[in-house]
């Protein structure tokens, strides 16, 4: 696999021009792109940026017809959220390797060690490509098609790239992916074997966006994460559907997410809004935590110091799914946390090890590195006492730990070594 060496260069100083449509979109209940920070409002299309102040754009809904009801009679994967997703009404006749509807775990063995007293854990490690990513990619590569694209394309840490590579070839198109050069191997191989154009990148994952977002405004390809971002925001939206849904129509109290570019934790909380808003869950209030590695903490050393802006890092971590120094959504992360009663931790490579061994000896479930800084954040604010024990506390694992054996490989092997006897069994005491 060849690499493009990559120096430092300025974004680029016009945003790409919006690509309009051949006919209107069929995008279901999105009505329009809405700037989150003037308000100014946009037809629906490839562009992420207000061209007023450069706010970035989100999807706005006009919602009809959702009922506990129609949900439940849907498929069991995202797509019986399509009339809250900026999806087509018929995108759920796709195939049945969609993402979504994954586990709800009761982790009671978890919650005992720790003295709480109802934790449970979302495991989207059970998604097609094995993290939560293929959620969002299914709606960005159903808006794209809607908007005429026909390569998909990202930037990613890993567990992006493999979805996009995956989801691409399902559809039957060309992909192109862009990953930090030095991305665990795991997740190399697992994006390579679906095909495609897979580049690596000498730099570090705000490079490779860099590149990407250069990229975007010279060819006519859907980045999931730079021109088609507001769709593909959205899919993680579908986290907190399924949390509430699958707790019997009813919010957490607590629940604890990890921060890369902070989206996934800002569209959570929006979901949980959202349901209140229609009535289909009793309104309470949800704190939302935040969670981040040590080596790459800009939101949680922002709320920290009491600072609304992000000052950009250079990661060093383990956990380089969450490897993204400068955060586009750190700062709205920030508000949701603040706003909430929540916080936002970080964790050292060593705490992040202890935590996936925690999680696999207690309740069976093998994260990958991002699921143990959200672990051990939790257990972090346990003892610092920002984080309530007898609340209802959601923690999210967001990919399998297959995918990151390096970082505990180490740590964790046979208990003995023994000759195939009997008499050996017994001299090794076990």
């Amino acid at each position: 696999m060849s690499t493009i060496d990559l120096s430092p260069t300025a974004l680029p100083t016009a945003l790409p021009a919006l690509r309009t449509p051949a006919r209107r979109p069929d995008l279901g209940p999105a009505t329009a792109l809405a700037c989150r920070e003037c308000g100014s409002r946009y037809e629906l299309g490839a562009l992420y940026a207000c061209a007023e102040c450069f706010g970035p754009l989100e999807v706005a809904y006009e919602f009809r017809g959702v009922t506990r009801e129609s949900i439940g009679a849907g498929p069991a994967n995202i797509w019986r959220y399509r009339g809250l997703l900026p999806v087509p009404e018929d995108v759920a006749a796709t195939r049945n390797t969609e993402p979504g509807w994954t586990r709800l775990v009761r982790a009671d063995n978890l919650a005992r060690e720790l003295g709480m007293r109802e934790l449970w854990i979302k495991d989207d490690s059970g998604n097609p490509t094995h993290s939560f990513k293929d959620r969002v990619v299914a709606v960005a590569l159903a808006a794209a098609r809607e908007l005429g694209f026909s390569v998909l394309a990202c930037p990613s840490t890993g567990n992006l790239a493999n979805a996009v590579a995956a989801a691409a070839a399902r559809a039957g198109i060309r992909s192109v992916v862009l990953v930090p050069a030095d991305l665990e191997q795991a997740k190399i191989v697992t994006t390579a074997v679906y095909g495609g154009t897979l580049l690596a990148v000498r730099g570090d994952y705000d490079d490779v966006n860099r590149l990407a977002s250069e990229l975007s405004g010279e060819e006519d390809w859907a980045f999931v994460n730079v021109n088609v971002r507001p769709y593909y925001a959205e899919g993680s939206k579908t986290l907190g559907y399924e949390i509430a849904e699958q707790l019997g129509w009813r919010l957490p109290e607590q629940v604890v997410v990890p921060v890369a570019s902070g989206s996934q934790l800002t569209k959570v909380d929006k979901a949980f809004g959202e349901l209140s808003r229609l009535g289909l869950v009793e309104e309470r209030p949800v704190r939302v935590f935040g969670a981040q590695a040590g080596g790459c903490a800009p939101v949680a050393t922002a709320f920290k110091e009491g600072r609304d802006a992000i000052r950009p890092v250079r990661p060093r971590t383990i956990a380089k799914s969450l490897a993204i120094g400068n955060p586009a959504d750190g700062p709205y992360a920030l508000d949701v946390c603040r706003r909430t009663g929540g916080a936002v931790e970080d964790v050292t490579d060593d705490e992040i090890r202890d935590a996936i061994r925690l999680l696999g000896r207690t309740e069976g479930v093998f994260a990958e590195t991002a699921g143990g800084v959200t672990l051990a954040t939790l257990r972090k604010l346990l003892r610092e006492g920002l984080l309530d024990p007898g609340a209802t506390t959601v923690l999210l694992n967001t990919g399998d730990g297959l995918k990151t054996l390096d970082a505990v490989s180490p740590l964790v092997g046979p208990t003995a070594e023994i000759d195939p006897t009997l008499a050996a069994f017994r001299a090794a005491g076990l």
